[in-house]
């Protein structure tokens, strides 16, 4: 039925999200999902908000979310957008702040939905090649651009990039704007956030999937000057003006409430992937410096492709792209302790059989 196809989806390359195998006794570390559940406190909100006025639309505006942002992050309410998970937010930047005569700018080695909302939205674009230790060099973005968008932490990566070349970067770009996409900068990095009071061009965007434990959730946030909030309050409601339902708000400001468990759980992951990676050396892997809940990793002598497939056999799945540069990388996402002693196990295994 392909015949009924419109031209922008004939050619489309569709993102292709990390796989959900079905196995039983699964040790999952391939789509960086937190190994602790949620606070019990956002839990609590949601069962709470399980009652009759479920037959009522939410908010549209959301505005006790925003506020509860706001109120965290000591920005106005005005300066913040929500959306259904980090990636629709991207979405819409892409259409509503990204899409110019000049082509946006982001890694060659980074999220790989970038360039699928490029097609989507048919914004023209070009990537920019990271340093031959995989970090972002933010003077080759010293060039005509009509955007600047990169995850920090980086991804599939894991490497961040300091506040100060965020801040050169900015200060280099004033006709552009830059989108700084932090899903993974509550495991180590600074986030730009404080940057957006001075730098009306910058865009942070956030997602509670990670740090919060809230991936079934679907709840994301931008950050930046309300002429930017505008635009894509502009596009969300050419879209869809209920991105957010009841359970999702509740469970939301309940999260950010709760500062006592998130710290807990993110130092957690901190700590269980600084011993992973030590491990992971002792065994003879290269592991980039991470500030994310993953490493990224390569054995110089061990094809990733054929580990990937061993440690499936043994019921432990990870992350390979099969990318110029980075095919012989694995991300590794962080687990429990249990988990990660687990792969470790598994690597020992599989490199004394080789």
């Amino acid at each position: 039925m392909s015949r009924f196809w419109s031209d922008v989806v004939r050619e489309l390359t569709p993102y292709v999200p990390g796989e959900q195998p079905k196995l039983a006794n699964l040790v999952k570390l391939n789509t960086n999902e937190n190994p602790y559940g949620p606070s019990p406190r956002a839990l609590q909100a949601i069962h709470a908000a399980v009652n009759d006025t479920l037959r009522l639309y939410p908010d549209p505006n959301a505005e006790a979310l925003k506020a509860a942002i706001a109120s965290y992050h000591d920005v106005n309410a005005g300066n913040v957008f929500v959306g259904n998970g980090s990636d629709e937010i991207l979405a819409h930047v892409f259409l509503g702040l990204l899409k110019h005569a000049r082509p946006v700018l982001f890694p060659d080695i980074t999220y790989s939905f970038y360039p699928v909302y490029c097609g989507l939205y048919q914004v023209a674009f070009e990537t920019v090649p990271l340093a031959d230790d995989f970090s972002i060099r933010v003077a080759d973005y010293a060039r005509p651009n009509g955007g600047i968008i990169f995850p920090n932490p980086n991804a599939p990566t894991g490497m961040a990039l300091a506040l100060a070349e965020i801040e050169q970067l900015l200060a280099a770009n004033p006709d552009s704007v830059v989108v700084i996409d932090e899903a993974y900068i509550d495991f180590g990095g600074a986030s730009a956030i404080p940057l957006t009071r001075r730098y009306p061009n910058l865009l942070v965007v956030q997602t509670l999937s990670k740090s919060r434990s809230l991936a079934g959730l679907r709840v994301g946030f931008a950050v930046g000057h309300a002429d930017l909030i505008e635009a894509l309050e502009r596009v969300k409601n050419s879209f869809n003006s209920y991105p957010l339902d009841r359970l999702a708000s509740a469970g939301a400001i309940a999260a950010f409430a709760d500062h006592d468990y998130f710290e807990q759980t993110r130092q957690a992951v901190i700590d269980s992937r600084e011993q992973l990676a030590s491990e992971l050396v002792a065994l003879g892997f290269e592991v980039l410096p991470s500030a994310a809940n993953f490493i990224f990793v390569r054995h110089p002598q061990h094809d990733a492709e054929k580990s990937a497939l061993a440690l499936r056999q043994r019921g432990i799945v990870v992350r390979h792209f099969r990318l110029p540069r980075i095919e012989q990388f694995l991300r590794i996402t962080v687990g429990t302790d249990e988990q990660c002693a687990a792969l470790v196990a598994a690597l020992q295994e599989i490199l004394d059989e080789r």
